[in-house]
């Protein structure tokens, strides 16, 4: 973080101070809003959670190294004979924290890169770090910290010499993206796609698209350097160029997409390689990560960093090098005897759900002379609302008409629409089963797997279905292909 003093904070965040014997004391490290990730000259912000209340953590906070605790009460020391607890008192303790990550930007000398979309956010996210941060210090939103509290938190990770900010973006309602837009405001502007995660709270794809679109209506003009970065084989991300006041760079494998993707052709188990095509160039891409929905992501960052100044070779050959820097986004581990298992189960919505599948199905192909079966293991798919049963019912029948070899349904309700739409695509009902927990599945698969299989895991993050690739792996290491 950029150097602050306690004075400085506190006009910032129009905050009163306790306890704090001198003001000009200066935040130097993390701000954090766990105590346990406290760092000596960091600043703790006590909020408050379900379960727990941060100010209850405050003075460990303080006895760990912070300098001070943004807190929405003064907080007592831990003990009549402990030190005070230098507190700065706001209203409001997140509304705090983004104005403190919006006074941080201001002071940076970086090029803010924002991106949304239904899917694809986290890998895209990462793909453009892994390729920005060779042509500069380049901070980037962890895992999928991409809401109204782990936005700022990454904004003030940034220091004076970074030089780019990749910041995601979610959203699960109108006005979402358009308040962390205020927070950083970006230059450039990613939208990948507008699908259906979250349609039961937006209540329909046109309605995630207006949420979705507030990101390039924050956008500088053309002539002040904005530029809106448009997936062209979406439509409805396609549509938004109308809705900003930014230079518009179209990406994808339609022929008019300034950056796009010939030749597109998957190999060594599912590997995507293409032929990359910029304004200023073309090069040949052959992908580490598995599954074809790669490419459009590819594509995405491809077009960040041409636009930032990287050649076309330079990204071809960043692109080609790139891994997964996210946990459980299609991780692939292969098993000392032969079974590989693909950790997808941070999140699943329709979209990511079939492109898992296809990916499964051309990792599998290389197996399957030698008897190697696919398996996938999917639990529900949350937040779908009047459209689960219809989106539940279509993944199991995809699995069935992309010859998966067994679908195992792992959970309640949704998951019993899984198994019924295999079974109703299926023609004679050994296609997939339903399983009521984590231990039945792996019971199953431990019974069941033999060498060369190739195993899937995936749903949506709060059924916690990577605890079945966690059984799969156990004693295995990180034999990661």
């Amino acid at each position: 973080m950029i150097a602050l003093s306690l004075a400085e904070i506190i006009g910032i965040v129009g905050g009163q101070p306790h306890d704090i014997p001198d003001t000009d004391l200066k935040v130097t490290g993390p701000v954090v809003i766990d105590s346990r990730e406290v760092r000596p000259g960091g600043l703790f912000a006590a909020l408050p959670g379900e379960r727990v209340d941060g100010h209850d953590f405050a003075a460990r906070a303080v006895e760990e190294g912070a300098v001070a605790v943004l807190a929405a009460r003064p907080v007592p020391a831990a003990a009549a004979d402990a030190a005070p607890v230098p507190s700065i008192v706001v209203p409001d303790v997140q509304a705090a924290l983004g104005a403190l990550a919006r006074a941080v930007v201001q002071r940076l000398d970086a090029t803010v890169v924002a991106l949304t979309g239904s899917a694809g956010k986290t890998s895209t996210k990462d793909l453009i770090a892994q390729l920005l941060r060779r042509h500069g210090p380049t901070v980037w939103t962890p895992g999928s910290l991409n809401n109204e509290l782990g936005l700022p938190l990454t904004a003030m990770s940034a220091d004076e010499a970074t030089r780019h900010l990749v910041l995601e973006m979610g959203a699960r309602g109108k006005g979402h993206i358009r308040y962390l837009t205020d927070l950083t405001p970006p230059r450039l502007g990613l939208v990948l796609n507008v699908g259906t995660a979250h349609i039961g709270e937006f209540g329909g794809r046109e309605a995630i698209a207006e949420a979705k679109g507030e990101l390039v209506e924050a956008l500088p003009a053309a002539a002040e350097g904005g530029v809106a970065l448009l997936n062209a084989d979406d439509p409805l991300v396609r549509a938004m160029a109308t809705r900003t006041k930014a230079r518009t760079v179209l990406f994808g494998e339609a022929a008019d997409a300034d950056v796009r993707a010939e030749n597109v052709r998957l190999a060594d188990g599912g590997r995507p390689s293409f032929t990359l095509h910029t304004p200023t160039g073309c090069s040949e891409v052959t992908m580490r990560l598995y599954g074809e929905h790669h490419v459009s992501n590819a594509l995405a960052a491809a077009a960040v960093a041409h636009e930032l100044g990287m050649s076309v070779d330079e990204i071809a050959v960043a692109l080609s090098e790139a891994g997964q820097l996210s946990r459980w986004r299609m991780e692939v581990t292969e098993r000392r005897d032969g079974v590989t298992v693909v950790n997808d189960a941070y999140n699943a919505n329709p979209e990511s759900m079939r492109a898992a599948l296809r990916a499964l199905v051309a990792m599998g192909a290389a197996g399957q002379a030698e008897g190697g079966r696919t398996w996938a293991v999917l639990g529900p798919m949350a937040e779908l609302g009047e459209e689960s049963l219809a989106e539940h019912d279509a993944v199991g029948r995809l699995a069935v008409r992309l010859n998966v070899s067994k679908l195992v349904a792992v959970g309640g309700q949704e998951a019993a629409w899984l198994d019924m739409g295999a079974k109703n695509e299926g023609s004679w009902g050994e296609e997939s089963v339903h399983v009521s927990d984590v231990r039945a599945a792996v019971d199953l698969l431990r019974s069941e797997l033999r060498p060369g299989d190739v195993v899937l895991v995936k749903a949506s993050r709060s059924v916690g279905l990577e605890r079945v690739a966690q059984a799969l792996l156990e004693g295995e290491g990180e034999v990661v292909r």
